[in-house]
């Protein structure tokens, strides 16, 4: 991953409890409190670089305060991520990664780290790091946006467009041929190419070209997004015009890490590795998230999948147009069903979990025992053409019958 070294003094903040302290030979003469964490730090280094904290010990200064204790209580990122901001306050060395660098940009914003306090002040280095590095990176925008997804971070990145940006970056790479440019065999540690695209060893052109790669390479990274920057990265993608059938493939692919109830067999789990499912209720409105982003067109994904999500809906009782969106995909491809997938849970048997596997998770409902039925609905046209064929051939052969006994009859007088 990569970084942006800051700061050249040594590290001299040091650690005891609940407390940070910064050991350079002068007194502390401010305590600035951020959630539990309390640092003892020095009024000159922060008022000479934060908007906020110069109003702040300037306030304290006027009531008099001898012992000048400042509580921040909103900041972005909370202890660990002031913690970054004192040390680059003071010139400690520390680094910027893709992991810290929106919660950096967005304390910096809220402690108006601006140029008007200092020249390469924290809000300009987080900027030239997140456009410069991050959002050329498939990886370290991934990184950045999974980061966006703190509860106490998302209004924040979102004011300053940071997830919009990641958002973006992700859309444009997904839509463009990697083989093209050698992202994102870079990012995951593959080998450099040259602007030819033969693989580089020690910055030579070897004239090998580097392997192909399958059109579904993101699934699984994108995957790691909660379901709200998923729905947002799977439209701007979408947008960017990006094949229905892929962006079926990723949903797919989503759907079967986050919904345990798409396998029947625990043991016989398909797709992305095995992981605690989440609550219920969350998994009910993920599969209906899923229904709303899934186009409806057939042969998109597998009729196997789609009675899996039925299934699924059934148990978890999603709501009523969701069930039956997911009927009429079926009724699309029925003709490529097999008999295993025609079979529905009937709920009059006793229940299991969804979790599965001891402990830890959320209840759901599967059965311990199905009793099988067909679902009526999505056969209605079939079975109601089946039973007027059999009404008119029993009253056909009814008549024949009355007929031939008349003739007995007959025969006999």
């Amino acid at each position: 991953m990569a970084c942006m070294k800051l700061g050249s003094k040594a590290d001299a903040f040091q650690k005891q409890g609940q407390a940070w302290f910064c050991t350079t030979g002068l007194p502390s003469d401010i305590v600035v409190e951020v959630e539990d964490m309390s640092f003892h730090l020095h009024k000159f280094p922060l008022l000479s670089r934060s908007g906020v904290m110069e109003r702040l010990i300037a306030d304290a200064s006027e009531k008099g305060d001898t012992n000048c204790t400042i509580n921040l209580k909103d900041i972005p990122g909370g202890a660990k991520t002031f913690e970054l901001v004192a040390k680059f306050c003071y010139g400690v060395k520390h680094e910027i990664t893709a992991s810290n660098v929106v919660h950096l940009r967005c304390a910096a914003e809220h402690l108006e780290m601006t140029e008007q306090y200092g020249e390469d002040n924290l809000i300009s280095q987080t900027e030239i790091f997140f456009n410069q590095v991050v959002l050329k990176s498939w990886k370290d925008s991934l990184k950045s946006l999974q980061m966006c997804g703190g509860e106490n971070i998302t209004p924040h990145a979102e004011e300053l467009n940071i997830t919009k940006r990641c958002i973006e970056s992700l859309a444009v790479k997904a839509s463009t041929d990697p083989n093209l440019f050698g992202w994102p065999m870079i990012d995951h540690g593959g080998p450099m190419q040259s602007p030819g695209g033969s693989l580089l060893w020690n910055g030579i052109s070897t004239g090998a070209r580097p392997i192909n790669l399958s059109s579904d390479w993101w699934f699984d990274d994108v995957s790691s997004l909660n379901l709200p920057l998923y729905k947002r990265l799977t439209l701007a993608m979408e947008a960017r015009g990006i094949k229905q059938e892929i962006i079926a493939g990723s949903l797919e692919h989503y759907a079967k890490k986050y919904l345990p109830g798409l396998s029947r067999r625990k043991s016989a789990q398909m797709g992305p590795a095995a992981i605690d499912p989440p609550p219920e209720e969350d998994q009910k409105i993920l599969l209906e998230e899923i229904d709303r982003l899934l186009p409806m067109q057939k042969g998109l994904v597998s009729t196997k999948f789609l009675f899996g999500l039925l299934r699924t809906a059934l148990i978890l009782r999603a709501s009523p147009p969701c069930v039956s969106n997911l009927e009429k995909r079926i009724g699309m491809q029925l003709d490529q069903a097999t008999l295993e997938d025609l079979l529905m849970p009937n709920f009059s048997y006793s229940m299991e979990t969804f979790s599965g596997g001891g402990g830890g998770g959320s209840s759901s409902t599967w059965r311990k025992k199905f009793g099988f039925k067909f679902k009526s609905q999505m056969c209605s046209a079939q079975e109601g053409s089946v039973t007027k064929q059999d009404n008119a051939s029993g009253k056909v052969e009814k008549e024949r019958g009355k007929e031939q006994k008349h003739k007995k009859n007959l025969s006999w007088e």
